[in-house]
């Protein structure tokens, strides 16, 4: 039976009166599956609650920073405690280094990090970084790699080829994105003919180590070992948007999991807290560039705001003293069986993808490596999915192409529930 949501859909109307499109991020708006999105009224552990009174399994957790689940009370009180002191001052607080020890203890590539209040904002200040120490103009970023609405990243998906990007947002001016260079990801061979062509106008290489924005990817190990061994021959900066994966694949964030050590590295999400927040730092060669201590500019007023230090501070230091990630590897390994199984009883053309405690349910015959690949996904079978899921109180990314989260707030008998759900739900799209 369907649950009722009028509310949400009256708020949705309203909403639409003063908001384009009825939200403040497309990613929002239900516009992979159809219908309207529901409003949320509140969060707690690994639960949703609606306007509507409707209850949901939350996999989604902000697109990825509630590693702890929804109002951990350590993330709580520490806010609490910051907002009763201020919420801003535009001023350096010990708060701000604090949570910039904790990111250079947990991260060895780090040397010096610099706070920001975006992911979008870390990534192209940690671009303007790298064409300021290199002296270059040329970036690589990867087909289906996200890394915030940077105007010279908004670039066309394309196939290995070596072409020069263009845009695919209105307002961003062709120019904008004619040093953007964009390549298939996991093509080790394509990013050695891009060197062997462009090597020493090429600046940085941005890529999210594991993707999260078409779908769960993995990187390949030729490929990652491409891009580390070229970007030093040619003496270009490797870039790691760890914005999804920072301190959620593990304590070190992708770059630990895979024994990676990038120049420099963007950070959001999950060392915010839940809170506005972004960074970027590596190599203190690299970041004493930045001003003041170099030429490169960067500002921003609310940057370290002190009700984000407060959380990431939190955040952290709980997945420090009590790290979830053994059990998270293993619920998130029962989750992916289960729904491989579920899927094959079904009928079903899929693959599972999963890397610790994130994955995706693909409609796909194949194994899904590149974005290419990605759009082949039978996308309209995953929205019948994604309602289905949502009728049986399983809230999941509202997109064929973003990746789903378990935080520590999940448990076992959490997932036997969302497997009975799908085992349903894939029957009845099938």
């Amino acid at each position: 039976m369907q649950p009722k949501r009028v509310r949400s859909a009256e708020a949705f109307e309203k909403a639409c009166r003063v908001i384009p499109g009825g939200v403040n991020s497309p990613a929002r708006a239900f516009g992979g599956v159809g219908g309207k999105p529901i409003f949320i009224a509140r969060g707690e552990g690994a639960h949703l609650h609606d306007l509507d009174g409707n209850t949901y399994l939350d996999y989604v957790g902000s697109w990825g920073p509630l590693i702890l689940g929804h109002c951990h009370p350590r993330v709580v009180r520490a806010v609490e405690e910051a907002l009763h002191q201020g919420a801003s001052f535009g001023a350096p607080t010990e708060r701000e280094t604090h949570l910039a020890e904790l990111i250079l203890r947990a991260v060895p590539s780090i040397e010096m990090v610099r706070m920001v209040s975006s992911g979008t904002e870390a990534s192209m200040s940690a671009l303007r970084l790298a064409r300021g120490f290199t002296g270059r103009d040329v970036i690589i970023k990867f087909a289906g790699c996200y890394h915030g609405h940077v105007d010279s990243l908004l670039v066309a998906a394309g196939s290995s080829a070596t072409t020069l990007g263009v845009p695919n947002s209105p307002g961003v001016p062709e120019g904008t994105t004619k040093d953007t260079l964009l390549l298939r990801y996991n093509d080790a061979n394509a990013l050695e003919d891009a060197f062997k062509v462009h090597g020493g106008r090429i600046a940085g290489v941005i890529l999210e180590p594991v993707v999260g924005n078409m779908g769960l990817v993995e990187p390949r190990r030729d490929f990652l070992d491409a891009l580390r061994r070229l970007t030093q021959h040619h003496g270009s900066l490797l870039i790691y948007d760890e914005v999804i994966t920072g301190f959620r694949l593990a304590y070190g964030g992708a770059q630990e999991r895979y024994a990676q050590k990038p120049d420099l590295t963007v950070l959001g999400k999950v060392v915010g807290g839940g809170l506005p927040v972004g960074a970027y730092g590596g190599r203190a060669d690299i970041m004493k560039k930045v001003m003041p201590a170099g030429p490169v500019f960067q500002a921003g007023t609310l940057s370290g705001n002190p009700l984000a230090m407060a959380a990431g501070i939190a955040t952290p230091e709980e997945l420090r003293d009590n790290p979830p990630y053994d059990r998270l590897e293993r619920l998130g390994a029962m989750l992916a069986e289960g729904l491989r199984q579920a899927a094959d009883a079904a009928g079903l053309s899929h693959q599972v993808a999963r890397v610790g405690s994130m994955w995706t349910l693909f409609f796909n015959p194949d194994p899904v490596t590149d974005y290419d690949v990605a759009k082949r996904s039978d996308t309209q079978r995953f929205a019948r999915f994604f309602w289905a899921m949502m009728d049986r109180g399983v809230y999941l990314p509202c997109s064929q192409f973003e990746a789903a989260f378990l935080s520590a707030a999940h448990t076992a008998e959490h997932v036997q529930e969302t497997l009975a759900a799908a085992r349903e739900a894939l029957a009845q799209v099938g």
